[in-house]
């Protein structure tokens, strides 16, 4: 290929000889003309190109570019390889940027970028979401402006942040407990993350929760059979005064070992989180079970009445759900006074499920105390659940057996005139 310097030689070396021509054959002015417009077409040549240069350096498509021929090839040639070059190289560029913005707000933990001055470069959704930011409106604000927490404000002055901070009361309903901390990166800037530990917080109160109440549910037991003992032990006691003291421990003990069962019962149903098995269970065994123990604890101040309507039996596991019912029973029987009537029944509904009701005519419940009845320990009257031998954790453990056989629990009650309890099984676990 022909170099740009060796084409204007022979261009010039062209236009001498043309102008000597003319020189020689028609004078002097003629001459000057004929290598002036020799030299101008070149010039021409270069000017039309740069023009269209001009215009396709406006475009944005490579393959539009044209390939003239002569001394502007070779670049033009160049100049869209390069271009090609530079837009594949912003396509990867900004395919890993997308990709990156794809991570960031998937996930689970708000992300907000600081610059020097504390100002939001960028930040997530979930980030959004915890401190009620919109980013295309706070873009560039300084985040103490739009976070006015003073435990947050002065996190940020003290620039120490090798320990996280841990903020309650945010969110868009301020139920949510945050645990956020800054990390540097880049010049001088700030990678904000917050993780909402709102469960963590609750399970870790809950885990106090169940320590405080079964070391007091324990103590009062074990503290009142130390009292017995060691009255036995000082003092001579007639034998039905020392007969009267045992049964007292015998009876503090069995509530102990109540308590103890409950408790393991409880654990091996939370730690078993597969279905139940579909044996079959035959309800009219169940219901004589059931009316047998409920005569027993009751000892004649109940009146009861034990209906089942259809012969349709339950498909799961005997064991649990026998502890269901049992637990459903002898609430009410705790919790009904003298003389009042309690009716377990076991229906069939129009949608095919089972349905094991309690109804009492015990004092009711007030509607605040309904959404908690599930938890463990939890009472509406602490004492009289006490003087009636409950331990506070039946409803749990009722629970978590209706979850095992995808049945729903269901509490209604009016207060001075009774409950009904009621777990409802799918059609699935109905016995054809």
């Amino acid at each position: 290929m022909i170099s740009a310097l060796t084409r204007f030689i022979l261009i010039l070396c062209v236009a001498f000889i043309a102008a000597y021509i003319a020189l020689a054959n028609w004078g002097s002015d003629i001459a000057i003309a004929v290598g002036i417009l020799i030299l101008a077409i070149p010039l021409i040549y270069s000017y039309v190109n740069l023009a269209r240069l001009g215009k396709y350096i406006q475009t944005d498509s490579v393959e539009n570019m044209p390939l003239p021929s002569g001394l502007w090839e070779e670049i033009f040639f160049r100049l869209q390889r390069l271009v090609r070059a530079l837009k594949q190289s912003n396509r990867q560029i900004k395919q890993q940027y997308d990709h990156f913005i794809e991570a960031f707000q998937a996930s689970p933990n708000g992300i907000v970028m600081l610059d020097e001055n504390d100002q939001i470069e960028w930040c997530n959704s979930i980030a959004e979401h915890f401190f009620g930011l919109i980013f295309k409106r706070d873009v560039m604000q300084r985040i103490n402006f739009l976070i006015r927490r003073p435990e947050f404000i002065q996190y940020l002055a003290k620039r120490n942040f090798e320990e996280p901070l841990l903020i309650e009361r945010m969110g868009p309903d301020s139920s949510l407990s945050l645990m956020l901390q800054a990390f540097p990166f880049g010049q001088k800037r700030h990678l904000l993350l917050v993780q909402n530990v709102t469960d963590l917080q609750k399970a870790d109160a809950m885990r106090r929760d169940f320590v405080a109440n079964v070391s007091h549910e324990m103590r009062t037991p074990i503290t009142v059979l130390m009292g017995f003992l060691e009255t036995v032990q000082s003092l001579e006691l007639e034998k039905t005064q020392r007969d009267q003291y045992f049964d007292m421990m015998m009876s503090q003990a069995q509530r102990m070992k109540c308590l103890v069962e409950d408790l393991l019962t409880l654990a091996n149903l939370e730690a078993n989180t597969l279905p139940a098995a579909n044996n079959p269970v035959h309800i009219g065994t169940l219901m004589a079970l059931l009316r047998n123990d409920a005569e027993a604890l009751s000892q004649g101040r109940h009146a009861f009445s034990f209906d089942i309507s259809t012969t349709a039996d339950l498909l799961g596991d005997e064991r649990e759900i026998l502890s269901a019912f049992s637990n459903l029973v002898s609430n009410a029987i705790r919790y009904t006074p003298d003389v009042g009537a309690i009716n377990v029944r076991w229906s069939i509904n129009q949608q095919g499920q089972g349905e094991f009701s309690v109804l009492d005519t015990g004092p009711g419940i007030a509607s605040e105390h309904l959404s908690r009845l599930t938890e463990r320990f939890y009472r509406v009257d602490r004492s009289r659940s006490r003087d009636t031998g409950g331990t506070g954790l039946g409803l749990a453990i009722v629970k978590h057996i209706a979850s095992r056989h995808q049945a729903q629990l269901m509490i209604e009650s009016t207060p001075g005139k009774g409950s009904m309890f009621m777990l409802r099984f799918p059609k699935e676990r109905i016995s054809p």
